[in-house]
C-alpha cells in the first residue's frame, strides 16, 4: 500500500513558494494533515485550470526524491510526470497555448 509520509508541511510550503515564484495563481484544499486528500488548484497564464496531487510512494524514484508532485489539466487533456515543485510550476507556466 502506498504511503504519503514523504509529503510534509515543508514540502507543501515549497510547492506553494514555487507556484508563487512562477507567477501562478493557486490555492490548496487545506488537507496538509491528510496528504492523500491534498489537492492544489492552479490557473496558468492562459486561464486553464490544473490540479496538483501528491505522488504516491510507488511513483517516487529513489534517484529523484524531490519529485513528489503530479499535475493534470482537463483542457487540453494533459497529465505531467511526477516532478519536483519547481519543475512542475515551470511546466504549468510554460505549457503551450
Amino acid at each position: 500500500m502506498a504511503t504519503f509520509a514523504h509529503i510534509t508541511p515543508a514540502r507543501c510550503t515549497q510547492l506553494g513558494n514555487a507556484l508563487t515564484a512562477a507567477g501562478l495563481a493557486w490555492e490548496d484544499n487545506g488537507n496538509q494533515a491528510c496528504p492523500e486528500l491534498l489537492t492544489y488548484t492552479v490557473t496558468d497564464p492562459q486561464g486553464r485550470h490544473w490540479t496538483i496531487d501528491a505522488a504516491t510512494s510507488n511513483q517516487i524514484t529513489p534517484s529523484r526524491p524531490a519529485s513528489l508532485w503530479q499535475a493534470q489539466c482537463a483542457t487540453p487533456m494533459h497529465r505531467t510526470p511526477v516532478m519536483s515543485a519547481r519543475a512542475l510550476a515551470h511546466n504549468i507556466r510554460d505549457f503551450p497555448a
